[in-house]
């Protein structure tokens, strides 16, 4: 997958970060707003690892990520 995808979901993708990093909040998330610096710099605050680390780690998200589900139109 292509970090452009969850850039452009990153709202849809939120739950999964969550996931993979249960340290970051939705609050953050909404902050990094899909910028991979600003979320590879938060993963690196949080869990106290280096630039490459955090880097080999979004990268593994990035690669394992599965694409949400649509989201279901109400129905009347």
């Amino acid at each position: 997958m292509k970090w452009e995808q969850i850039e452009s979901d990153w709202k849809a993708y939120k739950p999964q970060m969550i996931t993979q990093w249960s340290k970051l909040n939705d609050e953050q998330l909404n902050s990094i707003a899909g910028k991979r610096d600003k979320l590879a710099a938060k993963v690196q605050e949080l869990y106290a690892v280096s630039k490459d680390e955090a880097e080999r780690q979004i990268k593994a998200f990035e690669d394992h990520a599965k694409m949400p589900a649509p989201a279901k139109a109400a129905t009347v």
